[in-house]
């Protein structure tokens, strides 16, 4: 009856699941009411998943591919597992029929299968509460609750540290689905991938995706220490690696381009793809170096970050410098030029640990510094690794220059500094301003910081 929509919800079926074999009353009344037991459930839910995720699809069409029996007949043997076998998962088939033809009896292994039922039911229904909650509340990004449905892709050799046991999980939310980036990236060649290699692959990716032009980031501990953009490659890598050569050695490349030929050494190498030649090429380098091969990220993701007892949840920070107003804020306006070089700076600077300052020119990062509690050390950490390349080039600020006399601001105008870009918004912004007046530097505000924690 209903089309279908209750022909397992019934007695006859759950009764012969549910019913304990060690209960002589729940025998008793199967009997009367002439049901069977079940031993064994083996249930492939609807794809409701694969459909909502396939293209368009109506929402009518959406609710019917959301399975209620399958789920229930799951749970019901899941509950009853001392009894029932349950398995949602066509891997454990060997494993079922071995136990079966062996009459086994380790409750593990039950154990197991029912843990597995109830996490496999929790992850279905996370995905129609996520589509539903989309197909409700369009305007609303954070839900009261939600779930995120994770899955083990490896265990890791270690953590951050080696005393530190660790694993990787990719995001199954429908929001991710063909979004891109490191954890969807292919390896094809290499060591096993480890916790911070995650992280630093990750940090590398995200940055490079951000520019249009033929680009090449380099990466240590998270940081971008170096970035240059080129329609030559190579060249964009000399660069990069120029920017910062001590911390660029063994560290992680990414390239926003097809790679085709490589003269590199680093950790990890991280592209869109890979000609024949250039893959061939890389993996006779060395056994160990990592290749990877990604998709750029998608944008207006959920970024989660877990604090103790709790987790924190942000839009990711997609802002481009098309997206915003570069003000003038000094009397000397930019050329055409520097203000090129102030917007690719600060699109370096967004990828930095705060407090951060990147100096760039001609699309190319010169020094940058990062992490420091102050930004005065980080301007001069900036500033020793650009040298004298540093006079005429643009500097970016993550944040507004809380102090501008005998500060930051007259620091980097000494040093020769062309064009500062910063999001301002404090209340000494005039200091700043009359400070490059003074020097003829030209000042430019965002309104947009970037703090990256």
């Amino acid at each position: 009856m209903l089309d279908g929509r209750v022909k397992t919800l019934h007695p006859s079926i759950h009764g012969g699941i549910l019913a304990r074999r060690d209960q002589e009353h729940h025998l008793k009344a199967l009997n009367e009411h002439g049901i069977g037991t079940f031993d064994v459930v083996v249930v492939n839910l609807y794809p409701f998943y694969d459909k909502v995720t396939s293209g368009a699809i109506s929402f009518e069409d959406g609710i019917e591919n959301i399975d209620i029996g399958g789920p229930t007949l799951i749970r019901a043997a899941a509950k009853n597992h001392k009894d029932v076998l349950v398995v949602v998962d066509h891997h454990d088939y060997p494993a079922l029929l071995k136990y079966l033809q062996e009459k086994q009896a380790d409750p593990q292994f039950r154990r197991m299968l029912a843990w597995k039922a109830f996490q496999h039911v929790a992850s279905y229904d996370s995905a129609v509460s996520e589509w539903l909650w989309k197909q409700t509340n369009s305007g609303d990004t954070f839900p009261p609750s939600f779930t995120v449905p994770l899955s083990m892709k490896s265990t890791l050799r270690y953590g951050e540290n080696p005393h530190q046991k660790a694993a990787f999980y990719g995001d199954r939310s429908l929001s991710l689905v063909n979004a891109g980036g490191i954890a969807t990236a292919v390896q094809h060649h290499g060591k096993e991938m480890s916790y911070n290699n995650y992280l630093d692959a990750d940090a590398a990716w995200n940055c490079v995706s951000e520019f249009e032009n033929p680009t090449c980031v380099v990466v240590k501990h998270t940081n971008p220490c170096g970035v240059a953009s080129r329609q030559d490659v190579l060249e964009a890598y000399r660069l990069a690696v120029k920017a910062d050569p001590v911390s660029a050695f063994g560290g992680i490349v990414a390239f926003n381009t097809t790679i085709d030929e490589t003269r590199m050494f680093y950790e990890i190498v991280v592209a869109p793809g890979y000609t024949e030649k250039g893959l061939e090429v890389l993996k006779g380098k060395s056994k160990t170096l990592r290749i990877l091969e990604a998709k750029r990220s998608g944008k207006n993701m959920l970024s989660l970050r877990q604090v103790s007892g709790g987790w924190l949840a942000q839009q990711s920070d997609d802002l481009a410098p098309e997206d915003i107003t570069f003000t003038t804020g000094s009397e000397r306006a930019p050329t055409d030029s520097e203000l090129s070089d102030a917007k690719f700076a600060w699109l370096c600077v967004k990828h930095v640990k705060s407090n951060a300052i990147v100096i760039a020119k001609d699309n190319c990062m010169l020094g940058m510094g990062s992490g420091q509690p102050n930004r005065v050390d980080s301007l001069r950490i900036a500033f020793r690794k650009a040298g004298e390349a540093a006079k005429g080039a643009a500097l970016a600020s993550d944040a507004f220059f809380p102090f501008a006399w005998k500060d930051a601001v007259e620091e980097a105008c000494e040093n020769g500094i062309g064009t500062i870009a910063q999001p301002g918004g404090s209340m000494r912004d005039k200091d700043a301003v009359d400070c490059c007046n003074k020097y003829g530097v030209s000042l430019l505000f965002t309104g947009v910081r970037h703090f990256r924690h």
